[in-house]
């Protein structure tokens, strides 16, 4: 590795998931070096080093079962330009506390002096369990948003971008959900070494920048049943009943409560208002529908209670960031394809 190259450590712990630590190691190595392999049949320089970093150099079982073995160790890391930090394949919403102690020493330290901080996916959550997201922008994978904008009520919260940079000198960045490492690279890759060695490692693994941030991937991650009985009852209820007319009446009548007293409840157990709810419902089986089926748009709006296409088009567009039709276009043919023919 040439001594120009930028030295990249990424974080390992047995929480993480191999795809992603070795995805982002494949991806910066590849800066600089395989483009030339495609064009001109020879390796060029490499552009970028990265290294993996754990508690002890032993080798570590991360939770999809592999093993991997550390390159160098929390107090022996060389210095570097940059870390970053995988996802925590845990459960939304576990406590992590206690758990990370060493690494968000070593976080706090690196962004003490100087060191740029990403974070693919729910890595983000070690950032503000290190203190280090207080007053700042932030986004994570979609089901940890509402966790940590509970948990951490001083981070602004960005559920709906996929990448997010922020802090003194941008030196933290943030990317979403699932496969968003990939756009996280890519920014590290233009950041450090260049746009065009990005747009080269692009090029090579066919990667497509999520521009559309996470929204359209979102399935109800804060609807799930609540403590409150009197409400879980009727999110059970309109969960069949969604496309009725009048659905929070009803659901006001089901509570048996004051109109007044039971928004003040479903908004406290729920964290949305009952009629945001109900929108999330009918877009989210609308989102099934026009994955799954043929059906046009206005029979899609009828079907899950909206008698005005127009406005449930606006509405879809909204909140999705895709149009009912844009949306059928790109996922309904992935649905195809991983389905393969009939």
């Amino acid at each position: 590795m040439p001594p120009s190259a930028v030295r990249v450590a990424i974080l390992v712990f047995p929480e993480t998931t191999a795809s992603v630590v070795y995805g982002l190691f494949d991806l910066l190595q590849s800066a600089g070096r395989d483009w030339g392999v495609l064009t001109d049949g020879q390796p060029g320089t490499p552009l970028i080093e990265p290294l993996l970093v754990a508690r002890d150099t032993a080798s570590v079982e991360v939770s999809n079962g592999v093993n991997i073995t550390p390159h160098t160790t929390l107090a022996h890391c060389p210095p570097v330009e940059i870390v970053c930090v995988p996802e925590v394949n845990v459960p939304p919403g576990e406590r992590l506390a206690g758990r990370f102690g060493e690494e968000l020493a070593w976080l706090r330290q690196r962004h003490s002096a100087g060191t740029l901080l990403a974070a693919s996916c729910s890595g983000a959550m070690l950032f503000a369990e290190a203190g280090l997201l207080d007053g700042l922008d932030a986004t994570t994978h979609w089901a940890w948003c509402d966790v940590l904008e509970k948990r951490f009520p001083k981070v602004k919260v960005r559920a709906e971008r996929a990448l997010v940079v922020t802090g003194e000198g941008a030196r933290l960045v943030m990317a979403g959900g699932g496969t968003s490492w990939l756009d996280l690279a890519l920014y590290l890759i233009a950041r450090s070494v260049g746009v065009e060695a990005a747009m080269q490692v692009a090029r090579i693994n066919l990667i497509d920048w999520h521009q559309v941030g996470q929204q359209p991937y979102a399935r109800l991650a804060r609807t799930r049943q609540v403590d409150d009985a009197v409400i879980a009852r009727c999110q059970a209820w309109i969960a069949e009943h969604y496309q009725q007319p009048n659905p929070v009446r009803n659901m006001v009548l089901l509570s048996g409560l004051a109109e007044r007293t039971f928004k003040r409840r479903f908004q406290l157990a729920t964290g949305m208002a009952p009629l945001e709810y109900v929108h999330a419902l009918r877009l989210e089986e609308a989102k099934q529908m026009l994955e799954a089926g043929s059906a046009s748009v206005e029979e899609i709006a009828n079907e899950v209670g909206y008698e005005d296409a127009g406005y449930f088009g606006r509405l879809f567009r909204r909140q999705v960031q895709l149009t009912p039709a844009q949306y059928r276009k790109r996922f309904g043919d992935l649905r195809r394809a991983v389905r393969g023919p009939p």
